[in-house]
């Protein structure tokens, strides 16, 4: 299905815990909606991947620039009529809000699951620099968004790419009905 058409400016964040699938996700979202794709983990500043690297958490002085140059990044094509979709973690209602102000029209999905899937997803990983330890603290920060974030999707991430993919699509459609300027 080919929504790029109906929406052409699309903004739109897969958040979640590190291992929950977001950049799988994001680039299914990608090719399904003909939209440019970025992995938010190519925006940390070098010095931000060292610390994940070292097992070492990230604090919020880490990330205010970072989610800065999410929310940029997002904003950057709308500008030019196109839309893209970014894979952020975006784990406090904060960074949502801190993404919102630099892209006023993102729609965020985020991806919700047992601790237990996410822990074996990031053990099967193979050169990703987030060790499963950090799993811990990537929830204890979590932020779950409420039902006062209208623009939030939640899907389990129990189901399969094609699935979710699907039903993120009927999902952001729903809601940009809901968001649109």
């Amino acid at each position: 299905m080919n929504t790029a058409a109906t929406a052409p400016a699309w903004q739109i964040v897969v958040m979640g815990v590190s291992g929950c699938g977001k950049s799988t996700l994001a680039a299914s979202l990608s090719e399904q909606m003909q939209l440019e794709m970025v992995d938010g983990d190519d925006l940390h500043r070098p010095e931000s991947v060292a610390k994940m690297r070292a097992g070492i958490p990230l604090q919020d002085e880490d990330r205010w620039p970072w989610l800065e140059r999410i929310g940029q990044c997002l904003d950057a094509p709308v500008r030019q009529g196109q839309g893209r979709v970014v894979a952020c973690s975006a784990l406090k209602r904060v960074y949502r809000d801190r993404i919102r102000q630099h892209a006023s029209r993102v729609l965020f999905v985020f991806l919700d699951g047992s601790a237990d899937t996410i822990r074996q997803r990031m053990a099967a990983r193979v050169g990703h620099y987030m060790p499963p330890e950090l799993l811990a603290s990537q929830l204890g920060t979590l932020e779950r968004p409420t039902a006062d974030e209208s623009d939030v999707l939640r899907l389990n991430i129990d189901a399969s790419v094609e699935t979710l993919t699907q039903q993120a699509v009927t999902g952001l459609q729903a809601l940009a009905l809901v968001h649109q300027p």
